[in-house]
């Protein structure tokens, strides 16, 4: 089975990596291209910059998609499908706003398309909701699914460092972008819980920037220190719950208790669970980013379509309403200016130099905390433990 690389950056290098690996090779795989940016020089003799190369090579069989970003990863992908290639991506970007479109597309032309390393790197999630979904229905997801904030949050409580000292080291580490936005402002989470909700309730989710999502980018040591001496961790998280024919869905910074597997997730491990009707709460526990956990996630796809192994089949049309006022919650709120009369509807607190907020939807909490920054760009909100279903 021939396979072609879309890009050699972190995912594409460790793909090439190991299916060059013995015990790979004795699978019958083999790389037949790898597409790299126009005039970079071919390093490989597998290199090369003409895409349609790959896609009118009738040896190859699979492309795996390793460019990132949205175009021209969406044009390829969809390229490759309709040119009869099976396809597997990491790119949990253009898969949130995508999957319906290449889901249908590869059924229309009899192909696979495959994403088990968007969501948790090489934690089998993608396959374990699937494995779930197969008897339960489930009504709840939630859990740290970026491992460059976790890091940047761990980091700052073992170590009392500032956000922006974690951030650099994040970054020399090769864990966080030049840019890290997407990781610290909740955009790759989105991303992620997009598609773990798609999958869990058969919906179609394409535009996560109407949604309520804080990131942690505010977060100081102070903050941390505070948490740290009432018992609780503070961790980047992404939720959704189902009830009916509604959905919520939000990505904030959450408390936990000390105890809890959430608090003790180190560095940058993901820890994602789901709750099902039979099966209750299973936790999904493993490194969610790097080189080779995220290749491994993307062979593993390779050798499913190599031995005809099908996934769980969604087409994405059910009809839900998303909710705001689905979850309600407590809430911690810090910023410089009053903001007492905000929130004056939830019988708010203080507690030391925060505003405690009491049982508020959770999109309202976010259309409010939206209010407060523009009057304080550097105020901070966390939830706190033990948020219920309205």
């Amino acid at each position: 089975m021939k396979i072609a690389i879309l890009g050699f950056g972190t995912v594409g290098k460790g793909v090439y990596k190991i299916i060059k690996r013995a015990n790979v090779q004795t699978q019958d795989l083999a790389v037949s291209h790898i597409l790299i940016r126009k005039n970079k020089v071919c390093s490989l003799p597998e290199m090369t910059d003409d895409i349609n190369e790959i896609l009118n090579d009738e040896q190859t069989d699979i492309v795996v998609e390793a460019i990132g970003g949205i175009e021209p990863a969406h044009e390829y992908i969809l390229e490759a499908l309709k040119h009869g290639k099976h396809v597997i991506t990491a790119n949990k970007a253009v898969i949130a706003r995508y999957l319906k479109e290449f889901t249908e597309a590869a059924e229309q032309n009899d192909v696979k398309f495959y994403f088990e390393a968007s969501v948790g790197g090489g934690i089998p999630w993608i396959q374990g909701l699937e494995k779930a979904l197969r008897i339960d229905n489930v009504n709840a997801i939630s859990g740290i699914f970026n491992g460059t904030s976790n890091f940047i949050l761990d980091q700052m409580s073992r170590n009392g460092e500032s956000f922006v000292e974690v951030l650099k080291k994040a970054q020399a580490l090769g864990y966080a972008e030049a840019d890290p936005s997407a990781d610290i402002d909740g955009i790759d989470v989105a991303n992620k819980l997009c598609i773990s909700a798609d999958i869990a309730y058969d919906i179609d989710i394409h535009n996560h920037q109407n949604l309520p999502i804080f990131g942690i980018r505010n977060i100081t040591c102070a903050d941390v220190k505070y948490f740290q001496d009432k018992g609780l961790a503070v961790k980047l998280i992404g939720r959704t719950h189902q009830k009916g024919n509604k959905f919520d869905y939000v990505v904030e910074p959450a408390l936990f208790l000390d105890r809890t597997l959430e608090a003790n997730t180190p560095d940058n491990y993901n820890l994602i669970s789901l709750n099902g009707d039979t099966i209750g709460k299973l936790d999904f526990f493993g490194q969610g980013a790097g080189m080779f956990p995220t290749a491994n996630a993307v062979v593993q796809d390779v050798l499913d379509i190599k031995e005809q192994k099908s996934h769980l089949r969604r087409d994405f049309n059910k009809k839900m309403e998303y909710c705001p006022e689905l979850t309600k919650g407590d809430y911690l709120v810090r910023s410089k200016v009053d903001i007492s009369d905000i929130f004056v509807d939830y019988q708010p607190t203080n507690d030391g130099a925060y505003l405690a907020v009491h049982q508020i939807p959770v999109g309202e909490m976010h259309r409010l905390m939206r209010k407060v920054l523009q009057m304080d760009a550097a105020a901070f909100m966390v939830s706190l433990p033990s948020q219920g279903v309205a």
